[in-house]
């Protein structure tokens, strides 16, 4: 594999400056500026909207499908368990510490070191795009879908996320449901009203025990799990008259969340309101051009119980990244320099070969 030191090298340097500036979801006006500039101080135009930073190859034709490269510059607050500070970049034994370098810092420079690669190649047979996305560790509506909003004829998409390189072609949807029991306020001692905590847990006991029947070779089981109950009321000698729960729901792709939501709701005797749907189960084709790209270069495939940008794109999308999942949101965040080299590496390769 040819050497990308210098892209390589740009990289690092551009994340060492991401780590040091807070990204928080919807407060990633710092780390947009970053890229912004870093992008226009190699004579890259960039566009903005919200805090997204979008970019596009030089000889850019509207006639071309484009393939988009994207990753999100935003992150989760820092674990209360941090020994280091989250904001400094720090380099030792082979490993970049801080907040955001594997969640997802190393597959946003690495992404867009492989865009800076093809960006003044002349004969692509197909535009790329390069999206750094906000809001997406909240799915907030301002991040990757508003900036989707400023693209058109996008075919596929890499969506760069911590998975060792492997590729997650299947990913989890993710619903959340507010589920309400409601009964008649009564006083407990006299045995009054009828208690809706009581009507809420043979529901909850219905969810505990449904198994549903399709079951996925790359996402397992659809699954519901009851996170959150509370009553309407905090005294002790009250029969509550309302009661109310949360069910997180993880969808393979054999479902949709329509179907469920009317499962939900013939069976329980609670009120059921799903908060979004937007979160949906996505699949690319294993025949897709870009699976079969990365199965050539010795890829894997498997399916993401994780849900990322992916779910909002109205196209296939292949989620594949430098760094290890199990590392995010953990106390110490580290991504090896290694994982990077190799991620600009692989990517560069796999587009060479669409």
């Amino acid at each position: 594999m040819p050497s990308y030191e210098p892209y390589y090298n740009h990289a690092i340097q551009l994340l060492q400056q991401l780590i040091a500036i807070p990204s928080f979801s919807k407060d990633e006006g710092g780390t947009a500026d970053c890229i912004a500039a870093f992008l226009q101080n190699k004579n890259i135009q960039t566009e903005r909207v919200g805090h997204n930073i979008i970019a596009q190859n030089k000889y850019f034709s509207p006639q071309k499908n484009s393939l988009l490269l994207n990753s999100h510059h935003d992150t989760v607050k820092p674990n209360k368990n941090y020994t280091r500070d989250p904001f400094q970049p720090t380099i030792e034994n082979g490993k970049l510490y801080g907040l955001g370098s594997n969640d997802a810092g190393g597959a946003l420079v690495s992404l867009l070191a492989t865009f800076l690669y093809f960006y003044d190649h002349k004969d692509l047979p197909y535009n790329i795009i390069f999206i750094a996305s906000a809001e997406e560790e909240i799915s907030g509506k301002n991040g990757i879908e508003l900036a989707l909003t400023l693209t058109e004829n996008i075919e596929a998409a890499i969506v760069g996320e911590p998975t060792q390189m492997q590729m997650a072609v299947a990913e989890r949807g993710l619903m959340v449901v507010d589920c309400e029991a409601k009964g008649i306020a009564g006083h407990a001692a006299r045995k009054e009203g009828e208690n809706a905590l009581y009507k809420a847990m043979k529901d909850i006991e219905w969810i505990w025990s449904y198994r549903f029947d399709k079951i996925s070779d790359l996402l397992g089981e659809t699954t519901m799990s009851v996170t959150v109950i509370e009553t309407d009321n905090k005294q002790h000698n009250v029969v509550p008259a309302s009661c109310k729960f949360v069910l997180d729901v993880r969808s393979n792709e054999l479902y949709t969340f329509e179907e469920i939501i009317e499962l939900l709701q013939k069976n329980l005797k609670s009120e059921v309101s799903p908060r979004s749907m937007r979160l949906r189960s996505t699949v690319i084709p294993g025949e897709h051009p870009l699976v079969q790209a990365g199965m050539s270069l010795g890829r894997t495939c498997y399916g993401s119980p994780t849900t990322s940008d992916k779910a909002l794109m109205p196209f296939p999308a292949l989620k594949m990244g430098p760094g290890d999942s199990a590392r995010s949101h953990t106390a110490d965040e580290f991504i090896y320099l290694e994982e990077i080299r190799e991620g600009i590496g692989l990517y560069v390769e796999m587009l060479k070969r669409l």
